[in-house]
Order: C-alpha cells, then sequence, then structure tokens
C-alpha cells in the first residue's frame, strides 16, 4: 500500500466514493470539514502508530539498510515520514483525538534521533518544527533536543534546526520578555556550553552569540557565559570566542550593509548639507510664499541632518555594548586569560597568541584595569618587522589609561621610540610610531618629558609628509594638554601663556556644578555687557559713589514715582551696587535722594524715612540686603522689581542655594544646541569665541572607544589622476536626469494650458481692438514717411 494513498475500504463503509484519495487531499477536506472526518483520522492516526512499533522493533533487532542507516525496509520509514507530516498538519483541528501525538513524536526524536535515516529525521524534526510554531509544543521542552540535533552532522537537519531555536526565542521575546522563560532556556545552553564535546559546545557558544548580537539576548548572563568560553579546555572553542570578542563592531556594520544593500530600489540619498546661506534666505530673501517653502525646505533638510547624526552616533559607539562591557568580575577575567596566554606559548599559534593579547587589552581600557605585568609581556613583540605590528600597537594604546602608574608603562613607552622613531627607520615606521606616542600620550600625558617632546617636534621639518603631519599633530595635543613642554615658537598665539597642565596621577575632577552651567553664566555675562552698552548716558559707578559720599544727610530714601521716568531707574540702580563695610565708625551714611514731580509724596516720603532713620541710628544699611529696602522704602513696583533683579544678580556664586528653575535648564539646552550648531560652522562665532576645533576627550570616552589600527598607519592623500576625477564627477551624476531646457519641456507638456497662455488667447475688448488697430494705422504711416528719406546708397566705409 502506498504511503500517499488511503485504501478504499474505510471510505466505502463510511458511504464515500471507493477510489483512493491522496493525504494532501484527505488533509485540505479535514481542514474543511473536520467532523466529517473523524474516522479517516483514526485510520491514519492507527497507521502511523503501527509503522511506529514497525520501526522500533526493526530498530531493536539490529537491521540495517545498505547505506547503514537503520531500518531494513524504506518503505516503512517513508510511510511514517508521510503520515507524521500529515498529522502534524491536522492536529490544530482535532486537539482531543490527536492529544498525545506531539508527545509521541518527540520522545520517538528523543529515543532514535541518532539512529534514525537522515530524511525520516529531517521529516519528524519538521513535523515538531510545525506544532511548536502552532503553539501545540513548548520550546522548553525540546530545545535540548534540538540543540543536540545539530551536532549529528546532518548539515541540512543542523541548519533547520538552528534557524528554529534562533527564530523560536527572537518570537518569544518580540512584544515582551518573559524573564523566567529566557532563564530557563539560557541555562540549557549554559550547561552545554561547559561540556567538554567540542561539538556541542561549539553549537551552543554559536546560538548564544547569535542572540546576543540580534540583542535578543542582550543581558549580563548571557555575556558572561560567552565570555567564559574563552577558558574552555578545546582551543577551537576559545579560537571562536575571542573572534567574537574582537569582531562585534564588524559583524555590526556587515548587518548594516545587508540591511543597507536589501533596500536597492530605494534611491540612494547623500548627506545633507546645511550652510548659513540658505538659512539666510530662508528667513530675508523672496515673496512670503516662496520664504515659507524655504523654511520648510530646511526644515526637511534639519530633519534628516538630526537622522543622519543619530544613525552615525549609533555606529560610532557600536562598541560600547560588547560582552566585555558586561563583566561581573573584569579584574579576574583579564588576570585569568593572561596566566593562559602566558602558559601556551609553546602550545597556541602565534595568531592566537595575539587575539588573547588584544582580548586583554581590549578589557583593561574598557574597564580601566591594573595588570602591572602585561605592560613587560606586550614589549616582546614591539618591532616594525612584526607581523600585525599596527595592531599590536592599537591594543598596546587601548591598554594604557590614567589609572596606570606611569613608571609601569614607561619601558614600553621608550621601546616604541626606540624601535619606531629612529632616524635609520623607513618613514612609515616614524609616522607609526609618532601616530602611537600620540595616542599613548593623550592617555597618559605624563610620560613625557620636555626634551624627549621638542626632539620629536623636530620631526615636523622631515620632507616626508606622513612624518611631518605626524609630528605636528603631537605638537597639537601638547598645545592643549602642556604648552609648557613646547618651545615658545611651537606653542601658537593662543596657547603661548597658556597654564594648562595635566592632571597628576590619581587625581580626578570632582563636578561641583550643573553640567553647561559655565555656558548659562557667560550667557548672562554677555547680557550684562549689553546692558551696560546700552546705557552709556548713566553716570558711572564712580561718579556715583563720589556724588553718595559729598552728601551730608542720613539714611536711605526712595520715594514713589508716577511718571516712572528713566532718571529714577538710574538712580535707583547705581544707588544698588553700593556696599558698606561693617568696620565703618563714622556717624555719615550714603544717602540717595530721588525727586519726585508730586511735593505731597515727596514730603510724606521724607517724613517716614526720617522717622526710620531716628528709630535705627545704630544700625547700618546694607544695599544689597533687599528685606531692609523693602521694609524702610515705599517703592514703585517698577523700581523693586529692578532692585530685586540686581540684588539677585550681584550675590556670589558660592553663596547661592544651587537650585535652577526649569527656565535655566531649557537656557541651557538652547545654548549647548547653539555650541554644537557653532562647532558645526552653522552659526558665526563671536568675536571673542574660543576656538573648539580640538577638544581633549574625557578618560570614559576613550576607554569605551576601541582604537581603530588604520588611524596609526600612515594616510596621505595623494593627488588624484584626471581618469580618477572624471569617474568621481560621473559618480555623482547617476541619480541625477538629463538636462532638458524648458522650451522642450514646455512643448512635451502634456494637458491644458496655462493660465499665460490663456490670457493670450482671450478676445479684446472693442475698445482694445479699435485703439490698437489705430496705433497700427499710425505706426505704419510713420514708417512709410520715413521709408522715402533713408539713404540707400553705397556707404563710405564699405
Amino acid at each position: 500500500m502506498s504511503s500517499h494513498y488511503l485504501s478504499p475500504e474505510p471510505l466505502s463503509a463510511s458511504g464515500r466514493s471507493s477510489e483512493k484519495m491522496s493525504l494532501p487531499t484527505l488533509q485540505s477536506k479535514m481542514k474543511c470539514d473536520p467532523e466529517g472526518y473523524e474516522t479517516e483520522l483514526l485510520l491514519v492516526y492507527n497507521q502511523f502508530k503501527s509503522s511506529l512499533e514497525l520501526f522500533k522493533q526493526q530498530a531493536d533487532l539490529g537491521f540495517k539498510s545498505v547505506t547503514g542507516s537503520g531500518g531494513s525496509d524504506p518503505t516503512v520509514a517513508k510511510d511514517l515520514a508521510d503520515r507524521a507530516m500529515f498529522l502534524a498538519h491536522v492536529t490544530p483541528f482535532y486537539p482531543a483525538q490527536l492529544a498525545q501525538f506531539p508527545s509521541q513524536l518527540s520522545e520517538f526524536l528523543h529515543s532514535s534521533a541518532r539512529t534514525l535515516p537522515s530524511g525520516l529525521r529531517l521529516h519528524v524534526a519538521q513535523a515538531l518544527i510545525l506544532l511548536m510554531n502552532r503553539k501545540m509544543v513548548d520550546i522548553g521542552d525540546n530545545l535540548g533536543l534540538f540543540m543536540e540535533l545539530q551536532s549529528y552532522g546532518d548539515k541540512a537537519l543542523k541548519i533547520l534546526a538552528y534557524n528554529h531555536v534562533i527564530h523560536s526565542i527572537k518570537r518569544m521575546n518580540l512584544k515582551h520578555k518573559n524573564e523566567a522563560k529566557n532563564r530557563a532556556l539560557q541555562n540549557v545552553l549554559f550547561r552545554m556550553l561547559q561540556l567538554e564535546d567540542e561539538t556541542k559546545a561549539k553549537r551552543a557558544l554559536i546560538t548564544l552569540r547569535e542572540l546576543h548580537r540580534r540583542k535578543v539576548w542582550f543581558d549580563e548572563n548571557t555575556a558572561n557565559a560567552i565570555c567564559s568560553a574563552c577558558f574552555h579546555p578545546s582551543s577551537r572553542i576559545m579560537i571562536a570566542c575571542l573572534s567574537f570578542l574582537l569582531d562585534y563592531e564588524k559583524i555590526e556594520e556587515e548587518d548594516d550593509s545587508d540591511a543597507s544593500s536589501s533596500d536597492e530600489d530605494t534611491p540612494h540619498k547623500a548627506h545633507v548639507a546645511i550652510n548659513r546661506e540658505d538659512i539666510y534666505k530662508a528667513h530675508h530673501k523672496g515673496t512670503l510664499a516662496s520664504k515659507k517653502k524655504k523654511k520648510a525646505k530646511l526644515q526637511r533638510a534639519i530633519r534628516s541632518l538630526k537622522k543622519q547624526q543619530r544613525v552615525t552616533s549609533e555606529k560610532s559607539t557600536s562598541n560600547y555594548h560588547t560582552p566585555l562591557n558586561h563583566l561581573r568580575d573584569p579584574q579576574e577575567f583579564a588576570e585569568k586569560l593572561f596566566s593562559r596566554l602566558q602558559n601556551s606559548t609553546k602550545v597556541e599559534r602565534f595568531e592566537v597568541k595575539m587575539m588573547m593579547l588584544k582580548v586583554v587589552a581590549r578589557t583593561i581600557g574598557l574597564h580601566r584595569l591594573v595588570v602591572l605585568n602585561f605592560y613587560p609581556y606586550f614589549m616582546n613583540y614591539i618591532t616594525p618587522h612584526q607581523n600585525g605590528v599596527t595592531e599590536l600597537l592599537a591594543a598596546a594604546v587601548q591598554a594604557c589609561h590614567d589609572m596606570v602608574p606611569p613608571d609601569a608603562v614607561e619601558p614600553l613607552f621608550k621601546q616604541i621610540i626606540i624601535k619606531f622613531v629612529d632616524d635609520r627607520a623607513q618613514p612609515e615606521a616614524i609616522a607609526v610610531g609618532l601616530n602611537t606616542i600620540r595616542e599613548i600620550c593623550l592617555r597618559m600625558p605624563l610620560l613625557m618629558t620636555e626634551d624627549l617632546l621638542q626632539d620629536l617636534a623636530l620631526y615636523k621639518k622631515s620632507h616626508t609628509k606622513a612624518v611631518s603631519v605626524a609630528a605636528r599633530s603631537l605638537i597639537g595635543l601638547f598645545r592643549e594638554l602642556n604648552p609648557s613642554l613646547l618651545i615658545k615658537k611651537d606653542r601658537g598665539r593662543q596657547h603661548v601663556n597658556s597654564k594648562a597642565r595635566p592632571k597628576a596621577y590619581g587625581e580626578v575632577d570632582v563636578l561641583n556644578d550643573v553640567p553647561g552651567l559655565d555656558l548659562l553664566k557667560n550667557d548672562d555675562d554677555n547680557e550684562d555687557s549689553d546692558d551696560n552698552d546700552d546705557d552709556d548716558d548713566e553716570p558711572s559707578l564712580r561718579g556715583t559713589d563720589e556724588m553718595l559720599a559729598s552728601s551730608d544727610d542720613e539714611g536711605l530714601q526712595i520715594t514713589n514715582t508716577d511718571s516712572g521716568s528713566e532718571n529714577d531707574d538710574m538712580m535707583s540702580e547705581d544707588g544698588d551696587e553700593i556696599d558698606e563695610n561693617d568696620s565703618d565708625v563714622s556717624g555719615d551714611e550714603d544717602e540717595v535722594e530721588v525727586e519726585d514731580e508730586d511735593e505731597d509724596e515727596e514730603e510724606e516720603s521724607d517724613k517716614n524715612d526720617g522717622s526710620g532713620v531716628k528709630e535705627n541710628t545704630a544700625k547700618k544699611r546694607k544695599f544689597a540686603d533687599f528685606d531692609a529696602q523693602l521694609n524702610d522704602a515705599e517703592a514703585s513696583l517698577r523700581t523693586l522689581k529692578r532692585l530685586a533683579k540686581e540684588n539677585m544678580g550681584s550675590v556670589p556664586s558660592d553663596s547661592t542655594d544651587g537650585f535652577l528653575s526649569n527656565e535655566d535648564f531649557r537656557r541651557i539646552k538652547e545654548l549647548k544646541a547653539k555650541q554644537r550648531l557653532t562647532q558645526q560652522g552653522l552659526v558665526k562665532k563671536s568675536s571673542d569665541a574660543k576656538s573648539t576645533a580640538f577638544r581633549i576627550p574625557t578618560s570614559d570616552e576613550l576607554s569605551s572607544k576601541r582604537v581603530d589600527p588604520a588611524k596609526l598607519e600612515v594616510h596621505v592623500k595623494r593627488r588624484m589622476t584626471k581618469e580618477e576625477k572624471l569617474a568621481l564627477v560621473k559618480a555623482g551624476r547617476e541619480d541625477r536626469g538629463k538636462y532638458i531646457s524648458k522650451a522642450a519641456v514646455k512643448q512635451k507638456k502634456t494637458g491644458g494650458l496655462s493660465n499665460k497662455q490663456k490670457e493670450h488667447k482671450k478676445a479684446m475688448p472693442l475698445v482694445a481692438k479699435r485703439a490698437k488697430v489705430a496705433k497700427s494705422r499710425v505706426e505704419k504711416r510713420k514708417k512709410q514717411q520715413l521709408s522715402g528719406k533713408n539713404f540707400r546708397g553705397k556707404k563710405a566705409w564699405k
């Protein structure tokens, strides 16, 4: 009996036609009418059970096929596979009748997966995957089975099981993460990763790596499990883990390139550039409608620019999420891996030792660890003729940070100078050495001495451009870090009198202000200077002091003014900034007298002030005390507001309570945005603004960023040939359409006429027609009169 057809006996017994029916046809009919085909379902289910028992008996008796796989009859294996797939498809429609089928299928695959023929094993795995996709079977119960299926050597089965595990776990964590379920699945893979069986451990490592790279299991447990594979007894597992830790950023970049290449239909968008001319035109040139269009276009360009900056920042900071970041004990990891590196000198290949060396250096730099015996070991490989020397130098730079004592790194630093920066060395080696010295000094400036820096600065006169550029970059770095080490002509104009010094070993900057508060203070100082420039006509503070000192009256008199004149405001402004010392013994006190047009109010204020002064003759008045002035003076609301503003502004920064309002934080945010625009060249800098071309990154930024070996190599831009320039120009014109003139566009235009063309074709009024005819008649008459007077003879110059 063929496995694809049912015998006609049960069909005739059920009242249907007795012709044979294939399993796919029966499957489609069962999905349309589940209740009407229960008899056929039970028949197929019983046939599956009998085939399963027959296959188990043949396997127990030890029958072998010609190919060496279990099962004496290939027909039995094919019959079992077809019925397993059939029942897996119809199980959702018969949950009661086929309740035991998923467990039977899983148990069969668990018990005899290794002895099954490859075709049957693949079909049974596909049937189980189908049930798991329809949530008839839980992945937690069969994760170990599918991980074991990947170690059988069957390529098709390995790909199928691997993809199913990855997509099932990803789909499970798509909307929300079930921590308990994830932890149970992780424990299965973690235990498999610790096994001595190399094949199973490697499949577990590959699965964990892929889930971590896809940010499905992006937690501390997974990262530590991956990093612990560096200490696996198998060398192949260790190499796979080291390569993943080193090439984590490259994997992400490849994913981004694959995602971009998949969108081939979408046109490539060039980088958006905004200049000050576009901003000026959008706000000041053209009509109202054209300005509106320009502003909308400018807003679109700004949004696109922000998106590009966000994507760039995400790419630049992708190494921040490496598994090394989530190590629970990075010091123990680095020391343990370094000890394995020292003990494997004669066992491992040179490439493997370099991978271990770079991982240790990356861990030291990322977590700012102190492993003092690492730097002397590094000196054995620092020679210009070493294979991959730039990668080793990048690792040496990565391992340097401000928490390492300079004495521990000094031998390595001197060896780089001796081996690379030498007059007898090749220019490429000198350039690489100078670039490495610059990067090390950026992290540990205390290593550089005055004599050494001045000697290295002489390479700026080298005829090799790469060497001179590297030397000038070193000079530019120490102009910011420690200009006193340079000679006067190398410091530059802006750094001649600079007192910048590097921090001592162990010195840490502690923030005592809100980040960006200096921008707020500078902005307030600029506003105050602008106000002072506007009030040039006001009396100076010095003149006010002299006027107050010459006054014979006592007390302070501030009267209410109905007119609110500017003279009153100026006098109150100048008077508030006067501050008396408590050590004065003279009985005379400063007095400000503001006259008012209303004599009655002036007399009343004089009486009140006089009485207040008599009662408080023993106390001295301080103009910075706002409460005393409020109690002793009946000032106008406008004068009090100005007085309050000046008193608040006159309080020194160390006496404030440190609280900022929401308005202050909003201004700080705006000033930071303006500073970023200034750095990008979109906003003009003020005349006294400092240059922001070179900014020293912080130690946290240096430790989190991976050192690229390509930056240490020689990069001199050579002159392009004419063919290369032409190819570059043509590459920029790929997305541009062919040039067509406006006249050709109008000629090819389809549809109705434009409004201007319709205006030309309009019928003219009768009066206008008569005027036009009269005008043409006059012009014709004048032409006829002049035609007889024109000289038609030979010209003299011909």
